[in-house]
Order: structure tokens, then sequence, then C-alpha cells
């Protein structure tokens, strides 16, 4: 049994991210991502404008007026979510924890697919796959989901995300939407991403709080490692010190944005201090210009 508080906290965030994928994202998430193709619905007489290509000549011949066949996008649909739970994620500057925030997403990114009766699954990672969820329709499912991201505790306190797209790889083998929600600390999963990227329609929400891209002047400070349990004493007052710092996560934030833009993967940028509802909606715009392109 979880306790009370914790409890109303999970409810809380399930009503929340439910009434914005209700609300809000009406219709963005199904434009953005169609299905895999079409299939026969139904046969009907012929009206002006349709396309004469899909007029059923059989069935015209028979009752001696055309007749034309109508198909429907074959809309069912996988969404897998492969959510990060390393230790890094305990941390929060701001109004919330990165953690927190994660769950948001993920929820509210679940609460859309089940609105269009896709069905949903999760892949939970630290540094291995800690827990799999197989995809599932229907509302109980993502209530699972949310509980489950605010209450596992995972085994491993690093990140692998080159175990995660394994595992995806391996074990979905039909063509899914996935959406890898991490902050992304972590290298050497260039090629597991790429893999990935060719088999199914990828998305990177990179997670992320704002102290840990620009060091504020606090003067000295001591800092655990929520992963490696490492301890450092650091002198934020010196200028030299935070541009060191910002520089190495730049260039680790370039690198991710280097390797995504080579092989055609979106990627979307969520602050522990900012909304979630713009930037994912700014992804969904996108896709629907690409789409109707």
């Amino acid at each position: 049994m979880l306790p009370p508080e914790v409890l109303a906290k999970i409810q809380r965030f399930h009503f929340k991210t439910k009434r914005l994928a209700n609300e809000i994202f009406a219709g963005q998430y199904e434009s953005a991502f169609k299905g895999q193709g079409i299939e026969f619905a139904e046969v009907r007489e012929y009206q002006v404008g349709d396309d004469i290509r899909t007029i059923d000549w059989n069935v015209s011949a028979r009752f001696g007026r055309p007749f034309v066949k109508v198909y429907h996008e074959e809309r069912e649909l996988t969404l897998m979510l492969l959510v990060d739970l390393s230790k890094s994620h305990l941390f929060g500057s701001r109004s919330r924890f990165k953690r927190e925030l994660l769950a948001e997403v993920a929820g509210m990114l679940a609460f859309l697919a089940i609105r269009t009766n896709d069905r949903v699954g999760a892949i939970l990672f630290s540094s291995k796959v800690e827990k799999f969820l197989p995809p599932r329709k229907g509302s109980t499912n993502v209530w699972r989901l949310i509980r489950e991201i605010f209450t596992y505790e995972p085994e491993s306190p690093a990140t692998g995300i080159d175990a995660a797209l394994d595992f995806l790889n391996r074990a979905v083998k039909r063509h899914a939407i996935v959406f890898l929600i991490s902050d992304c600390m972590d290298e050497g999963f260039e090629r597991s991403m790429r893999l990935t990227s060719k088999k199914h329609d990828l998305t990177v929400i990179r997670i992320f709080d704002p102290a840990e891209e620009t060091l504020p002047d606090v003067g000295l400070i001591t800092l655990r490692d929520p992963e490696t349990g490492e301890i450092a004493t650091i002198d934020t007052s010196s200028p030299r010190i935070r541009k060191e710092i910002e520089e190495d996560r730049k260039n680790q934030r370039d690198s991710l944005k280097s390797l995504l833009g080579s092989i055609d993967v979106d990627m979307v940028e969520i602050g522990t201090q900012g909304p979630v509802v713009e930037p994912l909606m700014r992804l969904f715009d996108r896709r629907r210009k690409r789409l109707n392109a």
C-alpha cells in the first residue's frame, strides 16, 4: 500500500495530465502521428467529386450504377515510452524535480495515445532495463504507468540509454512511436539510437534543470553525483570553473543534437522551470507540417 500523501500526489498528476490531454491537445497528437497504411471499410454509391480510381467495377456492373470503395486510415498505433529513472532525475532547483517533470510528460503522452485508441507501453530503465510494461489500451494502463514512474525504486543509480534502446528493438517487433524521455546524461548509445530510428518513429525528450546548464554563483558548494556517489567541492564564484562546467554541458548537448540531426530524429527540451504543453505543441505542429508538405 502506498502512503496517503504519495497516492494523493499521483492522483493529482493523473487528473492534471488527463485534463491537459483532453482539453488542450485534442487532435494535435492524431494529426502529428499517422497510421501506417489504409484498410478497406465499405462500398457506397458514387458521389460527385469522388475519385474515379476508387470505383469498384464489379459492384457497379452488378447494380447497374457506379459504386466506390471507401478506405479508412489504419489508425491503431503502438506508443512506447522509454523512461529514464536514474538517480540524476532526483534533482530540481526550481518548482519540481526532474522525475516529476518526467512523469508529467510521460502521462500526458500516454493519455493522448489512448484518446485515439492506441496502445501504450513503457520501458523503465536505469543503467539496465528495470521494468517492461507491455503495450495495452485504456486509462487503467496510464494510471499504472504514472504510479510506477513515481514509486519504482531502480536497482541501479546510473543511466544506460543503450541498454533501453537495445531492449526496445528486440522486444517490440512492430513499428512503434517511441519517446525517449531522459536528461540524456549518458554516452555510447549512438549505434542503438541509429538502429532505433530506422525501425521506429523516434523522438527524444530531454529533461533538464536550469542549474545544470548554468551554474549559479553561490560560493563554495559541495556536490554529490547521484549516479556515481562521488563528492566534490566547487568554488562557483570562479568564472573559470563556471565556464568550464557550462562548456562541458553545452558540448554534450551539441553532440546529442548533431547525432539526432544526422538521423532525422526530433528532439524536444523541457526544463523544470517551464511549461510542458508549449514544447509538445510545437513538436506536433512541426510534424503535422512535414506530413502535409
